[in-house]
């Protein structure tokens, strides 16, 4: 009772730091950061790395993280698992509410760097603006049940668990990094979704 009572309060704290730092990015004072952060990243990822790191878009849309969310929660074989599936949607559509009435354009096209001729159904919705960025919200809220499912699982060695946690540090970090290098997302659009992640992600864990 005490662990889910601190999960609670970082539920909380965290969908307040996501609102706070929401109401920044409205006013516009982190747009000259944005930009700069940008162009800094982009000149220091090569262009031969875009296919590369184009891969993880595709990988991180919806279709295909809610059918990895799925199989995942599918195998545990927990019926109360499968709610974390509604709390994954429901908070979508918190993204696109966001992206709806929060006025914040994405990056301009000269710095659009995706480069596979591929996309799915999901990536042509587009409300307007670009905050939060659903691929890095979907990317925590996963590796934080992922993360948590490892933990608490008493079949998986320590050193197993030790691999599973960098391999999901590692696939976030890309993820991330590949936002703002391929130029489909501003930086503050990434801190937006990964707090929004973080909220949801830690607030899905109570049912695992």
């Amino acid at each position: 009772m005490k662990q889910k009572r601190k999960l609670g309060i970082f539920i909380i704290l965290s969908l307040i730091v996501f609102i706070s730092f929401s109401i920044i990015v409205k006013s516009a004072h982190l747009n000259t950061f944005d930009f700069n952060a940008t162009v800094k990243i982009q000149d220091h990822t090569p262009q031969q790395s875009d296919i590369f790191l184009s891969f993880f878009s595709l990988m991180g849309s919806f279709e295909i993280t809610f059918f990895v969310l799925l199989v995942f929660l599918f195998l545990r074989k927990k019926k109360t698992s499968f709610l974390i599936l509604f709390i994954f949607v429901a908070t979508h559509i918190i993204e696109l509410l966001g992206k709806t009435f929060l006025t914040h354009p994405g990056p301009p096209l000269k710095f659009f760097r995706y480069n596979l001729p591929f996309y799915f159904f999901s990536s042509s919705i587009q409300p307007g603006s670009s905050y939060p960025s659903g691929h890095s919200l979907r990317t925590i809220f996963i590796a934080i049940v992922v993360f948590f499912a490892v933990y608490l699982s008493k079949r998986i060695s320590a050193k197993t668990k030790y691999f599973l946690y960098s391999f999901l540090f590692f696939i976030t970090l890309i993820m991330l990094y590949s936002r703002v290098s391929l130029g489909e997302h501003w930086s503050t659009d990434v801190m937006g979704g990964v707090l929004l992640g973080i909220s949801s992600g830690l607030f899905s864990v109570l049912f695992l």
